[in-house]
């Protein structure tokens, strides 16, 4: 299937877009990989770190953007996942809780500043979100913005809306493996899906089928789109790939998990679009009109392409 556009790609085919050693020629490496694969466009996505550190790995593939006419082209904007996260253990996932922050206007300013303009997607935590104001900041400028690794309460959910949330970034995941079996995030986010786009990491790893089938089978789907939140392993196979002064295992099931690191959370995800259609063909009997609707047609609506 060609023309698909993924709104989460932290890395892929070897290539880090969070490392500061990124060069433009591994840039447009990764960018030739995923138009090989079928991806027409792409966020290119910066996770948590310091706002700084962040805010040069965002100018660096901005500038990217404007010097390199294929990167340009596949790269159709930046999606910020993080800092202003919730850094609970669980919660915070595989991003470095020292880095975790809350949300503040005028560190968003310095990672928009940074983008360039082409920040589209800003993932936070509503919960860290003082008075929603910077989901209501960035929604007075046209950026989505996405609630993730978030522990947010059914209220907090509502006022996000009403400040502009519009989205929620890979449910099921940035989550504990253990909590309350009725009052948590997911069930909170399916009993607003009429008001939110939703996105699934597919590969089965991430979320088993038959969970990720009631899932689409709740929202619909024309609210949900799939992502692969792919990181530098994508399409490697298994083995041992350094990422960010550490080692990440992958393993032969596409399992992603640091060296020696906790193993409650996934680092990324090692699969790519053509495996995660293989895969939802297969398990959960997708047609190709479902596919086009989950990869192609609705995160083009959601990013007005």
């Amino acid at each position: 299937m060609a023309g698909m556009v993924d709104v989460q790609v932290n890395g892929y085919m070897g290539f880090d877009f969070n490392s500061d050693d990124l060069s433009i020629d591994g840039l447009r490496q990764a960018c030739e990989a995923l138009r090989a694969d079928g991806v027409d466009h792409i966020l290119a996505t910066i996770i948590t770190d310091e706002v700084g550190l962040m805010a040069g790995r965002l100018s660096k593939i901005a500038k990217a953007c404007d010097e390199d006419p294929l990167i340009g082209s596949l790269i159709c904007g930046l999606h910020v996942e993080g800092p202003f996260i919730n850094e609970t253990p669980g919660f915070v996932g595989a991003h470095p809780i020292p880095a975790v922050r809350p949300a503040s206007i005028d560190a968003m300013q310095t990672l928009l500043d940074a983008g360039a303009g082409l920040v589209r997607l800003v993932t936070l935590a509503p919960e860290r979100d003082a008075d929603m104001a910077v989901t209501r900041y960035l929604s007075e400028q046209n950026i989505i913005v996405s609630a993730g690794h978030c522990d947010s309460s059914i209220e907090e959910l509502k006022r996000a809306i009403d400040a502009g949330l519009s989205m929620f970034t890979h449910l099921g995941n940035g989550c504990p493996g253990q909590m309350h079996r009725h009052d948590n995030i997911i069930q909170r986010v399916l009993s607003l899906t009429d008001q939110l786009w939703v996105s699934f990491v597919a590969d089965g790893i991430h979320v088993p089928f038959f969970a990720l089938h009631n899932y689409l089978e709740r929202i619909g789907y024309s609210r949900a789109i799939v992502t692969t939140d792919a990181m530098l392993a994508a399409g490697l196979g298994p083995g041992t790939y350094p990422m960010g002064g550490k080692e990440v295992s992958v393993d032969e099931r596409g399992v992603t998990r640091f060296v020696g690191g906790d193993d409650s959370f996934f680092v990324g995800c090692a699969a790519t679009f053509p495996m995660m259609l293989d895969r939802l063909r297969s398990e959960i009997g997708l047609d190709e009109a479902t596919l086009g609707k989950l990869v192609n047609d609705n995160p083009r609506r959601l990013l007005n392409l």
